[in-house]
């Protein structure tokens, strides 16, 4: 993903623009710099070899200092002014994620100048990349070969290692999928122009008011050519576009209502229809936005430095940036005694159903259906006490939001008509969907499979203190409990197992952040799984983002093979 600190809005109507939409003067700025002859000179530290970055870094050097030094005989004093503080964000950004250790001390060195001089230097607000995952955490030493290569990947195609792929990194393997799928969505030839394709993002991410994300592609969008007049709100974008709200929010809150009339609808021949391939393509980018959000949510990602609340122009606060998330009502405070029972307990129970499962007899479809029917009414049961404060939307994400007061409910609800269970052998993604995708999408369908497969199978073969632990059974039970919270059924698959295995906080954590991830807290995460690492809760959230993400297409792809035949 490309740095939103490299984009901007430009200067049409900015004025206007800014008091309907203010994070959009602080893009206008951020434009008129990035975009000047200077900025070529600092392409060069996102190079591999030193010398070239050593060279950017001078320019840099340069540009603060004159800064610094006040406006020339022939510069826009006021221009400066707005430069300088956004030269500081990056100086701070690059000192703390940059993987090259001879950027990170330089842009040390300048912030230090600077502050030396009497310039009020910028300072991060919250620490680390998540507010729920202690920094050391996530920059363990020992770990740092495979995932070091990635975040340099990273930082030469982008110019930054953004913070979801620092917690990603905990999972290198998984990271490497995921960012070859980002790539071609975002980067690769498609049917879609770049910048709809980030719209599109925009629109997906607003849907859960994820104001990272919905934040993040505004620069993305502004970055590859797009109308800034199209940020004021849905209304300013093109109707074509526009015309995606009805199935963005079904698709984002209750997928199963989805139909070929909603296929139709958009394909039908007009001035604003959309081609079955370009449709492939949204779909695809919606379902992974909504899912992305939901890991957003689930690990408590911060905003990136350089985004509008991630960074203060202040004096560091002994309390507000060097305190771990841990230490306020994480694993730390939790009873160390009920953890370990806790962990006891689930390898207790995995090995009794392993047991019960050589022991028992065939069981009939029919009791199969009846557990999954159990489970699907204990469901009902797992809610949260969030539920009830609704949140306020930012201004900057309820403009790009329709009827912001539709959302999940549960796919069985006492008293009202239940929706036809998704049978998943009946429309499945091996048989139907990856055919489907490939044909009309190139390429998406294969690395999206070996997304699906990745993490599904990943395991390190551990379980908090244990190792050489078969793991299986634990994933496959968060993946089909996520389905079945989206009303998707494996008739091979025993249900009780779901309740034996995820214990009830675990459940809400789930629930929450697959189906309302924005209500999502940290309470939620430090409550289950407590004497468990960091990096298996952040696992635990790189499932619960592919199964969300294929139950949402099963039931998209569903409805376009319907519509077809």
């Amino acid at each position: 993903m490309t740095s939103p600190l490299a984009a901007g809005v430009g200067t049409a109507d900015s004025s206007r623009d800014a008091r309907e939409n203010p994070a959009q003067e602080d893009l206008g700025h951020l434009q008129a710099w990035e975009r000047s002859s200077d900025s070529a000179k600092w392409v060069g530290l996102q190079s591999r070899g030193e010398k070239s970055r050593g060279e950017a870094m001078d320019a840099l050097g340069q540009a603060l200092f004159s800064h610094i030094q006040g406006p020339g005989p022939h510069q826009n004093g006021q221009s400066e002014a707005k430069e300088l503080p956004w030269l500081l964000v990056l100086l701070l950004r690059l000192s703390g994620s940059c993987p090259f250790q001879d950027i990170r001390e330089r842009c040390a060195q300048m912030l230090q100048a600077a502050q030396d001089r009497g310039i009020k230097i910028p300072r991060q607000l919250g620490r680390g990349p998540s507010s729920f995952i202690p920094l050391e955490e996530i920059l363990q030493e020992g770990a740092e070969s495979a995932r070091r290569r990635l975040f340099i990947e990273a930082f030469v195609s982008t110019g930054r290692v953004d913070n979801i792929t620092m917690v990603m990194g905990l999972h290198p393997e998984y990271l490497t999928s995921f960012w070859k799928t980002q790539y071609l969505l975002l980067r690769m030839d498609g049917p879609l122009p770049y910048h709809k394709r980030h719209y599109i993002a925009i629109m997906a991410a607003a849907r859960h008011q994820c104001s990272y994300l919905v934040g993040f592609h505004m620069g993305e969008f502004l970055q590859v050519g797009g109308d800034p007049q199209w940020l004021r709100g849905l209304q300013y974008a093109p109707q074509k576009l526009r015309n995606l709200n009805e199935i963005n929010k079904i698709l984002a809150h209750r997928p199963w209502l989805i139909t070929k009339e909603h296929i139709k609808a958009l394909l039908k021949t007009g001035d604003n229809s959309w081609s079955l391939a370009e449709l492939i393509q949204a779909l695809v980018l919606l379902t992974h936005y909504h899912s992305l959000a939901s890991f957003v949510f689930g690990c408590g990602i911060n905003l990136e430095i350089d985004q509008d609340g991630g960074h203060a122009f202040r004096s560091p606060s002994p309390h507000s940036c060097d305190s771990s998330p841990a230490s306020e009502d994480g694993v730390s405070t939790s009873s160390g005694t009920d953890a370990m029972e806790e962990v006891e307990v689930l390898m207790e129970r995995m090995k009794l159903l392993q047991e019960c499962q050589l022991e028992e007899e065939a069981v009939t479809q029919e009791e199969m259906e009846t557990r999954f029917e159990m489970e699907k009414t204990e469901n009902l049961l797992v809610t949260t006490s969030v539920d009830i404060a609704e949140h306020s939307l930012p201004p900057n994400v309820l403009c790009f939001v329709e009827d912001p007061e539709f959302g999940y409910k549960d796919f069985t609800r006492r008293g009202e008509q239940t929706p036809p269970t998704f049978r998943a052998q009946d429309y499945t993604w091996e048989d139907h969907g990856y055919s489907l995708i490939n044909r009309l999408y190139p390429d998406v369908g294969q690395l999206l499979d070996e997304k699906f497969q990745v993490v599904y199978n990943l395991t390190y073969n551990t379980i908090a203190m244990h190792s050489g632990v078969d793991t299986s059974m634990l994933r496959r039970a968060i993946w089909n409990y996520v389905h079945c919270v989206f009303g998707i059924r494996y008739d091979d698959y025993d249900y009780r197992e779901v309740n034996q295995l995820l214990e009830r906080s675990l459940k809400i954590y789930i629930k929450t952040v697959a189906c309302y991830p924005e209500k999502t807290t940290r309470r939620m995460y430090t409550q289950f799984w407590r004497h468990f690492k960091h990096s298996e809760k952040v696992h635990i959230n790189l499932l619960l983002l592919e199964a969300r993400m294929q139950a949402a297409l099963l039931y998209a792809l569903r409805a376009i093979t319907r519509y077809m035949t």
